[in-house]
């Protein structure tokens, strides 16, 4: 008897310890979604991104962007800005991306977020953004479901408490397909998966606009830990004529590209924008799919030169999420400072347009309200935003050809 009370004594000891440890992290959030800023001392800005994990070469490119965004506004603007860094070690599961947007919830000093860097972060995280009253703005989630209902699938993030500076899948999968179809003239197709939710959401949009065309397309998939690919490549049908990876790991389609060319297999491969990464990704005669960029911006050149003369174009459109974040904050201090809150910074980001030459992309930003098309929804960019398409030249430097 005296040892179940003891157990039952200690249950509750545990219990009454959680239920204040949940209370207490639920007054720390509050207390962080209504904290007020001042405008006059450096404003933080988290970026939520792969610094290290699988992803960690595109996560650098993103991070040098950001900072790059923040070292140009801060030379030419009173309001100056700082970074808190958030590791999402995208590839590893989404569980470090839920501990980052946790720390940032609470974490009263930061008033808006870039990031995070994949679909599937989003998904996981989106309640806990919301939570903290921040909207992220991704310089790299693509998946529509984010941001538009498709089908039986519904929207996966509430509007106003998501943004992002590149086209989704919707617009990518049409522009790859159509590539695959009329420059490629590929009627076989295969796509490998590689599982999460950004790439399933893709394979499925690349197939329906291939059928649309009447390509055929067969299907197979990965785990983002494989490393060996023996029984999915010989199991490629041989009248394949391109084989499409939407994969958000670039060392693996490196390895997949060796080992493929290694069984005697030199088919097409067609990597999504998450294998745009020349760093890591060189397999000759690939194509890949990028974000939009302006190559002749004095922003990206003057960058590319301080890089080797890499451009890091994966890590571009963190850069416009950042301007985006920081053009923002520098409205509400005007209008409401010397302090500001993070609802005012949310309120505020859905208004923020750049120019072609602020932006870097080619074109103007401005977020749409409502939906546009059969794939935008609120949170979107309008106008003319687009994927380009790249081939890995012998040297691997990646040429524009569509």
């Amino acid at each position: 008897m005296f040892k179940k009370v003891g157990a039952f004594g200690a249950m509750g000891a545990v219990i009454a310890v959680a239920v204040a440890t949940t209370l207490s992290s639920t007054a720390s959030a509050k207390v962080a979604a209504a904290a007020s800023i001042s405008c006059t001392s450096p404003i933080t800005l988290g970026v939520a991104y792969p610094e290290t994990g699988p992803a960690a070469s595109i996560g650098t490119l993103q991070y040098n962007w950001a900072k790059q965004a923040v070292t140009k506004w801060n030379a030419s603007n009173a309001i100056k800005f700082k970074l808190v860094q958030g590791d999402t070690q995208l590839g590893n599961g989404t569980s470090h991306a839920i501990s980052v947007a946790t720390a940032f919830k609470n974490n009263s000093a930061i008033v808006a977020v870039t990031g995070p860097a994949g679909s599937q972060e989003m998904q996981d995280t989106a309640t806990i953004w919301k939570s903290a009253g921040l909207a992220p703005v991704s310089g790299s989630e693509t998946r529509v479901q984010l941001t538009r209902a498709q089908g039986a699938s519904p929207r996966q993030t509430t509007p106003g408490y998501f943004f992002r500076t590149v086209p989704n899948d919707g617009q990518q999968g049409a522009n790859d397909a159509a590539y695959m179809h009329n420059v490629l003239h590929a009627t076989h197709v295969r796509i490998i998966d590689d599982e999460e939710a950004y790439s399933t959401g893709l394979r499925d949009q690349v197939k329906a606009d291939l059928n649309g065309f009447g390509v055929h397309v067969t299907l197979d998939h990965i785990s983002q830990s494989d490393t060996s690919f023996s029984s999915v490549i010989s199991a490629i049908p041989a009248n394949t004529d391109v084989i499409f990876i939407p994969w958000q790991l670039s060392s693996q389609a490196e390895n997949f590209y060796t080992q493929l060319h290694l069984a005697g297999k030199t088919i097409p491969m067609f990597g999504s924008d998450g294998t745009d990464d020349p760093s890591t990704f060189k397999g000759t005669g690939s194509y890949v799919s990028g974000f939009p960029y302006d190559p002749a911006n004095s922003t990206v050149t003057s960058f590319a030169s301080h890089h080797g003369g890499d451009a890091e174009t994966f890590g571009i459109p963190s850069y416009t999420a950042t301007l985006v974040n920081m053009t923002a904050v520098k409205k509400v201090c005007a209008a409401s400072g010397p302090k500001i809150t993070r609802a005012e910074v949310r309120a505020a980001i859905p208004k923020v347009t750049l120019s072609a030459s602020q932006g870097l992309l080619g074109f103007s930003v401005a977020f749409l309200a409502g939906n546009q098309g059969k794939f935008q929804g609120p949170g979107d960019m309008g106008g003319k935003a687009g994927f380009g398409i790249y081939k890995i030249q012998s040297n691997g430097k990646y040429k524009r050809v569509g």
